[in-house]
């Protein structure tokens, strides 16, 4: 009976391994970058508890590297934590994005020989310490099954609402559906499948923005260390805005399979700075670049707006919400050398 076969064998690793894996082998990049406009105190206290619990995680905490995005915003707080805690140190004089922080930072681990592993944690509280050992698992078990020498492991908020609230969370969504068309084409276009079925399990929404990513030394070292592709955008656009995306897209093209780990967060944010930026921009440049990126044609990203922006419960928030997405649409389009002034309305389907 096909109820009663046995199940063909699969790779196991064991909780043991993946522990020891981070504890002998992994390296954490925290990109620090304390705003003057957010709370101080909350931001300072957050950078500690994460530092350190980072610092709890692997063996040696010099395997835990504070890298600051500009001297003035943080640097101080930075040096105190890493010299208490035995951690590394990276300062990047100018403020330039989270982009450049993190390649500082894993310039930094990967002299270190001994890596098989780096993350990326936000300093926010907010990307647990603990759960590492999951991601390290998954890469593991991932790399074993396939045979793949290169992994990319994402951390799939389990909601995007609870954290980051309607508005960010619509459009998040809408830069991650896009995201993934644009994948797909240039996978099509190229002749490579794009293979997913290690990610399928989160849904049909992958967080490509998350915070909380896992790459293999190889993966790592050609998505950090490597020439920038900067694809013709601004370096806001590059640096500072779309860092999540090049981080992904990047560390794809180099050959990495995408695994998906479900990972925790708080019910609210403790702290954020996307409040500090032009959204209707920050969301169009998370758009703009891995679209350019990846060759994507002005007509494909216009009908990739048209399929998306239906869906989101953003639409139903009237006008105010409508015009958000309406405003991402036409800085995008702008960007793809499209008149938007000449842009038709919104797509409105008549029942749901």
């Amino acid at each position: 009976m096909t109820g009663d076969a046995p199940r063909p064998a699969r790779a196991v690793i064991s909780y043991q391994h993946a522990a020891d894996l981070v504890r002998q082998r992994t390296g954490v990049v925290i990109p620090v970058y304390l705003s003057p406009r957010v709370d101080r105190a909350a931001g300072e206290a957050l950078l500690w508890d994460t530092a350190s619990a980072f610092c709890a995680q692997v063996g040696d905490p010099r395997r835990v590297c504070l890298s600051v995005d500009g001297s003035a915003y943080g640097a101080d707080v930075a040096e105190q934590a890493a010299a208490a805690l035995g951690a590394t140190l990276c300062v990047w004089p100018d403020n330039r994005g989270k982009l450049q922080a993190a390649r500082a930072g894993v310039r930094c681990l990967l002299e270190r020989g001994e890596l098989d592993y780096v993350a990326i944690a936000d300093q926010d509280g907010d990307h647990f310490a603990n759960e590492l050992v999951n991601f390290a698992r998954a890469a593991e078990a991932t790399a074993t099954q396939t045979g793949a020498g290169r992994v990319l492991v994402l951390g799939q908020r389990r909601s995007r609402y609870r954290p980051m609230g309607l508005l960010r969370g619509d459009l998040e969504e809408l830069t991650d559906r896009v995201l993934l068309d644009a994948l797909r084409y240039h996978a099509a276009v190229q002749g490579r499948p794009l293979p997913l079925a290690y990610a399928a399990l989160a849904g049909d929404v992958l967080d490509f923005h998350s915070g909380y990513k896992l790459f293999d030394r190889a993966t790592a070292s050609d998505v950090f260390l490597g020439e920038p592709h900067q694809a013709g955008v601004s370096d806001d656009c590059y640096w500072r805005h779309a860092c999540e995306a090049v981080m992904t897209v990047e560390a794809l093209l180099a050959g990495a399979v995408l695994s998906v780990v479900t990972r925790s967060t708080f019910n609210e944010q403790p702290i954020s700075t996307f409040g500090l930026y032009d959204r209707q921009e920050l969301t169009a440049d998370m758009i703009i670049w891995p679209c350019k990126r990846l060759g994507a044609p002005a007509a494909f990203v216009r009908q990739w707006l048209c399929d998306h922006i239906p869906r989101l419960l953003l639409t139903t928030l009237a006008p105010e919400g409508e015009q958000e997405l309406q405003q991402v649409r036409r800085l995008v389009l702008t960007a793809f050398g499209e008149d938007a002034d000449a842009l038709p309305p919104l797509p409105r389907p008549l029942f749901v």
